[in-house]
């Protein structure tokens, strides 16, 4: 198959306004799509079978063959840009020269509940990208089943929770949901909604963490909200000996989904 292959050199041309405002919430929102960075992530993205729409490189370096190998014959659009071009398009400080246009995927509710739900992730309002990064990366480590993002969690598709991810976002569902709706639902189907509490009694080790659980984490400063909290069947904490009063919520959550992980292979 003969790949499109175009050329786009100036900062003004229509295109790269539209792929400019994918840098910011609004814009994503408002055309359904998203910027990657790198040659990792493209790679990550091509492998899941992710709707990469075009990927845009410095034309004086000629089309990434890698890529375009690896792109086989899916209609991918090879734009070769000026360096101008690619600074606009992205979000590095030190741009990686290579930038792929993704199509948004749009995964309900309902597929969510459809599919195995042993081991999921429910985030309620965290709110900093690197640890919603950081979250999605281990959940991916134990081969948790899906992510939920709660109304107030950080954008996935944001710059920094991408590159944060380092490709792990192509490997597991990763849902939008309203907590409200989606938990009793949950439960319906035989769930156990797990929390994180500094005043909880039990600990994670002591916690049968082996039938089909949901893990709950909360917002960096109020942790989980009242009206989630009062949904979950368990609280627990996580015992620490030394002095420090709680843990990064991205810390707090590798620990318990490894201490699931534990718990499952034994």
């Amino acid at each position: 198959m003969t790949h499109a292959y175009i050329e786009i050199m100036s900062v003004q041309n229509t295109r790269v306004k539209d792929w400019a405002q994918l840098l910011e919430r609004r814009g994503r929102d408002k055309q359904g799509k998203y910027i990657i960075e790198g040659y990792h992530l493209i790679e990550e993205a091509l492998k899941a079978g992710a709707e990469v729409e075009a990927i845009l490189f410095l034309a004086e370096k000629g089309s990434p063959q890698e890529l375009v190998a690896l792109a086989g014959d899916r209609a991918v659009e090879w734009v070769g840009v000026s360096a101008a071009v690619l600074a606009k398009c992205s979000d590095a400080q030190t741009p990686q020269g290579v930038v792929a246009i993704v199509t948004r995927p749009q995964v309900g509710m309902d597929e969510l509940l459809a599919g195995e739900h042993d081991l999921v992730v429910v985030l309620d309002g965290v709110q900093d990208p690197g640890n919603l990064g950081t979250i999605i990366r281990s959940a991916d480590a134990v081969g948790a089943k899906a992510v939920v993002l709660g109304r107030g969690t950080v954008d996935l598709f944001n710059p920094k929770t991408i590159r944060s991810t380092m490709g792990s976002m192509y490997h597991l569902p990763i849902v939008e949901a309203d907590l409200g709706a989606l938990l009793p639902r949950a439960r319906e189907r035989g769930v156990r909604l797990v929390t994180t509490s500094l005043q909880a009694q039990g600990s994670c080790y002591d916690t049968d963490l082996r039938q089909p659980t949901w893990l709950i984490f909360g917002n960096e400063a109020k942790g989980v909200s009242p009206e989630v909290a009062a949904q979950s069947d368990v609280q627990v904490i996580i015992p620490m000996q030394g002095k420090a009063e709680s843990l990064n919520v991205a810390m707090a959550a590798t620990v318990l989904l490894f201490e699931t992980a534990r718990q499952r292979m034994v």
